[in-house]
């Protein structure tokens, strides 16, 4: 008789997506969407994890959930137009089925952040993932001293999330600035690329916790700012692009040093990266 003592015969098969129902699709940007998706059972996930999304007889790619970590019977996935996959889900218009595969990689130590300020940085469809971040804290925000947001777009319309920013300001822990490359006549806030408002915020850097997430660029160049000003390496947490095609560690396409993103990521704190080449690209 075969005892078995390692492994659960009911675990889900990690291969095999969840059905999901395309409920709504909002127009951010002309080139950003988010879709709101719900299914008939509860799906699970830690903030900073992502899924495979899957349509059939298209092909799958990897998306970071931009809604709560808490609700767990509907997820919001923001994509952006920007290959074959996500040019075909830019063609949906609700009612449709698609595929949700995950969660997969590791998230944010969000129990390590109790207590302290935090800084959020971020810059274009980054901040999808950080708003997903940003309303786990929220559910939480008791135990933060303080929420810093910084984000950033290249112009005024290409801010998604437009209606939520006001949300944002009625938190009593909430620090919201924003910043556009190139402003327009409405424009009232910074004008500049998204670090330019790191000298705006009023913290104890050396004492605070920093989450970068957005273009590779925007990134480099946030992380290097934040360490000028104090933080600790191990405090600045980074949300690496990398291509998580299977999201299992199986395939090696997101090999980065010792890590595979998709299963030790995608959430890397910069002290355990920093010296690996090439982690921008």
């Amino acid at each position: 008789m075969l005892v078995n003592k390692g492994w659960k015969m009911a675990e889900k098969n990690i291969y095999k997506p969840i059905k999901y129902n395309v409920d709504k699709i909002v127009t951010e940007t002309p080139l950003i969407k988010t879709f709101f998706i719900s299914a008939e059972q509860d799906f699970e996930f830690k903030t900073g994890q992502f899924v495979e999304v899957t349509l059939d007889g298209i092909g799958e790619a990897p998306y970071t959930p931009s809604s709560s970590a808490y609700v767990k019977d509907k997820m919001e996935l923001t994509i952006m137009n920007a290959g074959f996959v996500t040019g075909k889900m830019h063609e949906l218009k609700g009612g449709e089925t698609i595929g949700i595969r995950g969660p997969f990689g590791r998230g944010y130590p969000i129990e390590n952040f109790y207590g302290k300020e935090i800084l959020i940085l971020g810059g274009g469809v980054g901040l999808a993932p950080l708003r997903c971040l940003i309303l786990t804290l929220l559910e939480e925000e008791d135990k933060f001293k303080k929420i810093n947001i910084c984000f950033g777009a290249k112009t005024p319309s290409d801010f998604i999330y437009k209606d939520w920013f006001k949300e944002l300001n009625n938190h009593k822990n909430v620090n919201l600035l924003r910043s556009v490359d190139k402003a327009d006549a409405e424009w009232k806030e910074a004008e500049g690329v998204v670090t330019v408002l790191l000298d705006k915020v009023e913290t104890n850097f050396k004492e605070t916790v920093a989450i970068v997430c957005g273009p590779p660029i925007m990134m480099k160049f946030g992380a290097l700012r934040l360490l000028e000003l104090g933080v600790k390496e191990e405090n600045i947490y980074l949300s690496m692009e990398k291509n998580m095609s299977c999201g299992l560690g199986k395939c090696g396409h997101c090999a980065m040093g010792d890590y595979f993103v998709c299963k030790d990521g995608p959430v890397f704190s910069y002290d355990k990266i920093k010296d690996y080449p090439n982690i921008w690209i």
